[in-house]
């Protein structure tokens, strides 16, 4: 054979017997067959073997197995994002004359996808107060298909009684969808959220999360994931993802392969020095409220309490995360001018990174049925990445005397 053709098809293969601290990376659109029965038998559903790249690689089936398990359950699925996980689920269990629940704290672009494609098909949606199950009770109706839960909720840091509403949803027979990307699988199990009880424990359907977070913790990788206990709806999701097509690389799995063990004592540091601020900043006349539901008098604290505190956890579990209401003296220009003369904290979205971040919100825009708990004024997020907590607390303390 011709040199280039022999450097296609050279006959040599490694030694099977490979084992180091990191997972491979397997890049692979195309999987080779070893013969034509093995094409027409091989099953990627229960993961016993390989068809096409997009359905699975050794790196990718790793990194669902180690997700499931974070999470509490038997299934997981990647997507591209988090926001592709939310999308995925909705299409997937959604269809033409279906409603959907979505909490009035919810992640935005969530509200967005149901004001825009899912309404093209004729899916409606509501919104309801996370605070209360019976809003959420009245709201349900025979429509009803799918209600989204969110712990804590987005920007505002509510934690709604999780407990209650998925009893509610078991009740009415209606499926429960957890954006899990606040708890990453450590602060709460969301498959068990009653644990001891045995066979009767209680728990989600499905949770969603977005691995770009804590997961991958560089800042630096977009990807998302869905876990579920139910094998007839892993099946159904499973199925959905083949037919759409929303796979993965295998260098963005790798990262997230690389980043998962050191995830819990990431997570446990960003919420030590998220707390450790976030207590500062109740101090500071500045700020009229603190949102973080590990502080006594935030929006749902008790329901924080008793999910995330355990006796493996005795001061509980919360995310490195938290927003202030600025006293309403500041004018929007000098929120902005605050957000804009921090040094340690960039103005940037997402959180989970190494670099701590910030950024101002106007809640009058994307609230409407949640805001009695919150004091009048605009909001602010502090996303606290892996500085040292005394560092930040000087830039926040420096900054707000600039701003006045």
């Amino acid at each position: 054979m011709s040199r280039s053709t022999d450097l296609i098809h050279h006959p040599y293969q490694p030694p099977a017997e490979f084992e180091a601290p990191q997972v491979g990376v397997f890049k692979a659109s195309t999987v080779i067959f070893p013969n034509v029965a093995a094409m027409r038998t091989r099953e990627w559903l229960d993961k016993s073997a390989y068809t096409y790249g997009l359905h699975g690689t050794p790196t990718t089936f790793t990194l669902e197995e180690r997700l499931a398990t974070l999470e509490g359950g038997t299934h997981c699925i990647l997507t591209p994002s988090g926001l592709a996980a939310i999308a995925h689920v909705d299409f997937a269990l959604l269809k033409t004359g279906d409603e959907v629940l979505i909490p009035d704290n919810a992640y935005a672009p969530n509200k967005s996808l149901a004001e825009g494609e899912l309404a093209r098909f004729d899916i409606t949606h509501q919104v309801y107060d996370p605070l209360d199950v019976s809003d959420l009770a009245a709201r349900i109706t025979a429509r009803t298909r799918l209600v989204w839960l969110e712990a804590a909720g987005s920007l505002t840091m509510e934690f709604p009684d999780l407990v209650a509403m998925v009893q509610l949803c078991k009740a009415r027979g209606v499926l429960c969808a957890l954006d899990n990307t606040w708890g990453a699988g450590l602060a709460f199990n969301a498959f068990d959220l009653t644990p001891g009880q045995g066979d009767a424990s209680l728990g989600v359907d499905l949770t969603i999360h977005a691995l770009t977070k804590y997961p991958s913790g560089g800042g630096d990788v977009l990807m998302g994931s869905i876990v579920t206990r139910s094998d007839a709806l892993a099946r159904v999701l499973k199925l959905s993802h083949m037919r759409m097509g929303t796979g993965v690389g295998a260098n963005d799995a790798e990262a997230v392969l690389r980043a998962l063990p050191s995830l819990p004592l990431r997570y446990h540091a960003q919420d030590l020095a998220a707390r450790s601020l976030a207590t500062w900043c109740a101090s500071q006349p500045a700020f009229s409220q603190v949102l973080h539901p590990a502080l006594s008098g935030s929006p749902g604290h008790t329901h924080w309490q008793q999910l995330c505190v355990t006796p493996q956890a005795p001061e509980g579990l919360a995310a490195g995360i938290f927003s202030v209401v600025m006293d309403e003296r500041f004018t929007a220009s000098q929120v902005d001018a605050f957000c804009e003369a921090l040094q340690l904290f960039k103005i940037g979205y997402s959180w989970g990174g190494p670099m701590s971040l910030v950024m101002p919100y106007n809640m009058a825009s994307s609230r409407t049925r949640s805001t009695a708990h919150m004091q009048r004024g605009r909001v602010v997020r502090f996303c606290i990445g892996l500085e040292d907590v005394h560092d930040l607390q000087n830039d926040v303390s420096r900054a707000l005397k600039l701003a006045h």
